[in-house]
């Protein structure tokens, strides 16, 4: 699934992507490490993956990485 990038904090590698129709989701350190990226900026197309097993209601990314065409 595609995203844009919206906060990052490097200390926690942790932040928040907004879905295609602005949908805020955050994720945290081991799904930002997962996809293995040093940095993000806002604005910068991500791609993601989310845990099935959450749920529409709990959306929880596991990977968090740059999106390429």
């Amino acid at each position: 699934m595609q995203a844009t990038a919206y906060t990052y904090d490097p200390e926690t590698r942790s932040g928040s992507v907004l879905l295609d129709d602005g949908t805020p989701v955050p994720f945290d350190g081991p799904a930002f490490d997962a996809g293995g990226l040093r940095l993000l900026r806002p604005g910068q197309r991500v791609r993601i993956e989310l845990d099935e097993a959450a749920g529409a209601d709990a959306r929880r990314i596991t990977l968090v990485t740059l999106q390429t065409l």
